[in-house]
């Protein structure tokens, strides 16, 4: 007979000090984990029993609830005369657990986003969350356009609540925790198809970003299928089924002409519109650093004529020699450093160092507007291009061409895969596809 245990999976722990609680169900020296989709921190946890301790809030009903899947699993193997594997156990196991709504797996996996403090990712999680909220709720015989309409009015309503402290971010959080509305067998090849086409329709996305809600989406379905939420057969990305593809838009960059005109361009010196110009030139100088880890450099990054700085996106540490052009902007701040509390950029000195998440909402917001400046400086310099932030980036790649190797420029991107750099640099080298086009039409 299989001996049976509730145990905390410790080699499992996340980051918020909590673990699994799974069945550990062994036999002739094999072993099977089912697990109960309940997640404790170990000083809560009584090895010896398999039971949480008093110390945990709701100790009681947990317990309850552990006795029952034991005593489910013991039953199993008792009332099967014939020999049962553990595999099997397990497998009858699944049918009678309690089965997590998609919303409720969906908060808990963006819970742990924010408390990582990735809180891009868990606002734009939480955001595709109220997506498939509307859709849910479609009306399909309400004219489009009031739809539309109704849609965009309590997405600015939530906006809006943000900015006055009216309702947190884990209001959001909290109120989908409560929705059992949709379930993981409800997602199937249809209703795939259908959100698409609701996100194209009645929220005006485009393909990429229908896309990342898919990802999304499968990822869930991962997790719910190793937690054992829903069953393999349900999984609507295998096989035939749906076939998510990346695509990528064009990459424009700046030539060299243009940014000679915003090198040469006179501002009024403290002016929004030259901080903007300022901060822009210094990321392409650095080789396209992202606007959100330009706003936090600060002198400290600075030492022996180098910038030792951290790439946020990926963690990945870089070092680079200060250009020339750079220490000329960078010398116009040398005099703010103690009223900007140490930031290079006069943008984030009143941030609350206690508070990432302040620090996250400002260089936000801060990104909003250099880009709303940066629209004014393009029109300043006759530049049709869509000048952003992240063009920066896409400009220092435009002019490197292919004269730089892939290797050095995947060092000077912050890329951690060569071939991540080799598309993106493919976006910027048409001299080969421009010679072979003359051979034909050049004869």
């Amino acid at each position: 007979m299989a001996s049976i245990k509730v145990v905390r999976r410790k080699n499992k722990e996340r980051k918020d000090g909590t673990a699994p609680l799974a069945l550990r169900i062994s036999e002739n020296y094999a072993t099977n984990y089912s697990f109960l989709g309940q997640y404790v921190l170990e000083k809560d946890w009584d090895k010896e029993s398999g039971m949480v301790k008093r110390s945990h809030q709701n100790s009681q009903r947990l317990n309850n609830f552990l006795r029952k899947k034991l005593t489910e699993a013991t039953n199993i193997s008792f009332q099967n005369e014939d020999r049962i594997s553990i595999k099997e156990i397990k497998k009858k196991l699944v049918g009678t657990k309690i089965r997590k709504s998609f919303f409720l797996l969906a908060t808990e996996r963006i819970e742990q986003k924010y408390d990582r403090k990735t809180y891009s990712v868990a606002k734009s999680e939480l955001s595709i969350l109220f997506n498939i909220e509307e859709f849910l709720n479609l009306n399909r015989t309400s004219p489009r356009q009031k739809v539309i309409k109704a849609i965009k009015q309590r997405r600015n309503d939530r906006i809006s609540n943000a900015r006055r402290s009216a309702n947190s971010f884990l209001d959001g959080v909290s109120y989908f925790k409560l929705n059992n509305r949709l379930t993981f067998q409800d997602i199937d090849k249809s209703f795939i198809e259908r959100y698409k086409t609701f996100c194209a329709a009645y929220l005006g996305q485009k393909t990429r970003t229908i896309t990342n809600q898919l990802i999304f989406i499968r990822t869930l379905f991962n997790i719910a299928i190793k937690e054992e939420v829903v069953d393999p057969k349900y999984y609507p990305f295998a096989g035939d089924k749906e076939k998510i593809k990346l695509t990528s838009g064009n990459k424009v960059g700046l030539n060299k002409k243009e940014i000679e005109r915003i090198e040469l361009l006179k501002l009024e010196a403290n002016s929004i519109i030259w901080h903007t110009k300022n901060i822009w030139l210094v990321a392409f100088y650095f080789a396209g650093i992202r606007i959100s880890d330009i706003l936090k450099l600060k002198w400290s990054d600075f030492k022996d004529d180098r910038l030792y700085y951290v790439m946020h996106k990926n963690e990945k540490p870089l070092s680079l020699k200060i250009p020339e052009k750079a220490k000329v902007i960078l010398g116009h701040y040398k005099s703010f450093k103690r009223s900007n509390k140490g930031y290079v950029f006069p943008f984030l000195e009143n941030v609350d160092p206690k508070d990432p998440e302040d620090l996250y909402r400002k260089t936000k917001n801060t990104t909003k507007q250099l880009n709303k400046y940066l629209k004014l400086l393009a029109a300043e310099c006759e530049i049709e291009k869509n000048l952003s932030n992240h063009i920066a980036r896409h400009s220092f790649g435009n002019i490197a061409g292919d004269r730089i190797h892939p290797l050095m420029l995947q060092k000077l991107y912050r890329h951690s895969d060569l071939k991540t750099t080799l598309n993106y640099q493919a976006n910027f080298i048409h001299r080969d596809a421009d010679e072979a086009l003359d051979s034909v039409i050049n004869f």
